[in-house]
């Protein structure tokens, strides 16, 4: 089992920053990929960004340039830097993880991320 804590989010003005990090803990030797990913109002969740075990990222278009992902393995945690932020980032964001062996999904509470114009 994997437990995943976030924290970081909250509210900003358009064109601000702000910084989202997840903590994983238990079998955190069992997890490949790591990521975010947001769910606003009415839609579904959407992946964000994830980097993997050897550090390959991936990003959503709608946020590449603006967003970055990193990682530390030694800590088991993830980053998620959000810079330039827009309304449309207005989300619930969750922190995932999945595992190497089963694939198994992982998932964090949520933490709001709220972008005035």
């Amino acid at each position: 089992q994997v437990q995943l804590v976030e924290s970081g989010g909250g509210l900003v003005q358009a064109g601000g920053s702000l910084r989202l990090s997840c903590a994983a803990s238990g079998s955190t030797f069992s997890i490949d990929a790591m990521g975010w990913y947001r769910q606003a109002p009415g839609k579904q969740r959407d992946l964000v960004a994830r980097i993997d075990s050897g550090g390959r990222t991936n990003y959503a278009d709608s946020v590449k340039g603006r967003f970055t992902i990193s990682r530390d393995n030694a800590k088991n945690t993830v980053t998620l830097q959000m810079n330039s932020l827009k309304p449309e980032d207005t989300a619930i964001y969750y922190c995932h993880a999945v595992t190497y062996i089963y694939r198994s999904d992982y998932w964090g509470q949520g933490t709001q991320v709220t972008v005035s114009s």
